[in-house]
């Protein structure tokens, strides 16, 4: 068995052709801020809306965890949760700027960096394992890197593919190291234990639905039939989940992602009772969002809108758009169509709107969604479309993105 937490343990002969590596860092917003203010070193960090406001947190410290602080907890409970606790702002900037550092880092030790959030990657360091005794002194080095050049700490999961080492990585929180097995048999058994909860793919309803059928941990989905998991879960999901509990798992480490999706939202100070008034919002939100698509070069084929109520029951919805495109004139449409479409009536406490599915111009899923023969007045509306919003990116740019919106009042019709 090789789960190695900071020790001087060996991996064993590997029966596996990679070694991959995910990195956590620690508690990374609330470790920055405590790194830029040392007089919070040691308290109970709390980074997000403060606790006499509409918001939730975005990440806690180890000190504000311990009172059961957490992401994604609306702030007012936080501040109940932990009354000494210290609420600071969210400075994604700063953020950022430290994540470019970190991902300098993890690339001076291999080209083969995928990056997943501000604070977490994969690395694929099976072709640079030569210039290091083992997978063990290398994953040493890289924590001792970061702790030296960033002054701060982060967990490894050491595995044979990304399931194995995202989940290793959490294991030995905060700046733990650990190693998983690279034996069939031993990832097996070093699986079997866990809650099913942990096998990617099962969210809260799954989880529900498995334990309620006696299937509790990983071992319980090793045990069962085939036939009885297809019954159970549909034929991609039983095999979906078949191979993670077994520990197979062969993604590659993709560098360079783009962009996969673009959204704005927006939390009310207290609670919106007029539909106009979200209306309003939705479509600045949209505005903002095809601004920053046009930016990106891309196009999209799918609106989505997200609306979360006074109980925080959230729903989204969303349609195809097609052609696919970027343009105000479409997105603000289908942002109209979506929300006129709920007839919402209940107030309302967040409102969102974003675009997915994106790709570039040219690319063929594109150009199978273009109209075979378009009318010409549309090419004509759509070149005046592109013209005008070309000028209104230049004001925006120049003057700030809340300077100048296509129409005014509650209809914005354009």
């Amino acid at each position: 068995m090789t789960i190695g937490n900071r020790d001087d343990r060996q991996l064993p002969h590997t029966i596996m052709s990679r070694t991959i590596m995910h990195l956590d860092m620690d508690a990374f917003y609330a470790a920055i801020e405590q790194l830029d203010n040392p007089e919070l070193v040691g308290k109970p960090v709390i980074v997000g809306a403060s606790p006499d406001k509409r918001g939730v947190v975005a990440t806690a410290s180890y000190e504000a965890r311990a009172f059961g602080v957490h992401s994604a907890m609306p702030s007012r409970t936080a501040g109940r949760l932990c009354p000494n606790g210290v609420f600071v702002p969210v400075r994604m900037s700063r953020y950022a700027e430290v994540s470019g550092q970190l991902m300098d880092v993890l690339e001076s030790f291999t080209p083969l960096v995928e990056k997943i959030s501000v604070d977490e990657a994969f690395m694929d360091v099976t072709g640079v394992l030569h210039l290091w005794k083992d997978a063990l002194s290398l994953a040493r080095a890289i924590k001792d890197r970061i702790r030296a050049e960033l002054k701060l700490t982060g967990s490894i999961g050491v595995a044979p593919n990304k399931f194995l080492a995202k989940l290793s990585s959490d294991m030995d929180k905060p700046d733990g190291l650990t190693v998983a097995p690279t034996i069939e048999k031993e990832i097996i058994a070093f699986l079997a234990p866990l809650p099913v909860g942990r096998l990617w793919g099962v969210g809260g309803k799954t989880n529900e639905r498995l334990n309620s059928l006696g299937i509790h941990t990983v071992e319980h989905i090793q045990q069962r039939p085939m036939e009885e998991l297809r019954t159970i879960l549909g034929e991609r999901m039983a095999a979906h989940l078949s191979a993670l509990a077994h520990g197979r798992d062969e993604r590659s480490v993709e560098t360079g992602n783009e962009e996969k999706s673009i959204s704005n939202e927006m939390t009310y100070g207290e609670d919106c009772r007029d539909p106009a008034r979200v209306r309003e919002t939705l479509l600045r939100l949209a505005e903002k969002v095809s601004h920053r698509l046009r930016r990106s070069g891309k196009l999209a084929t799918t609106a989505q809108i997200k609306l979360r109520f006074s109980d925080f029951r959230t729903i989204t919805r969303q349609l195809p758009l097609q052609p696919a495109t970027d343009n105000d004139r479409s997105l603000l449409n289908a942002a109209v169509e979506l929300f006129e479409k709920e007839n919402v009536r209940e107030p309302i406490r967040l409102v969102g709107f974003g675009v997915s599915n994106l790709s570039r111009p040219g690319q063929a899923r594109d150009e199978e969604q273009q109209l075979l023969f378009p009318a010409l007045d549309s090419d004509l509306q759509d070149e005046k479309d592109t013209k005008l919003d070309h000028a209104l990116d230049e004001i925006r740019e120049r003057f700030g993105t809340g300077s100048v919106g296509r129409a005014g009042g509650k209809g914005r019709n354009r």
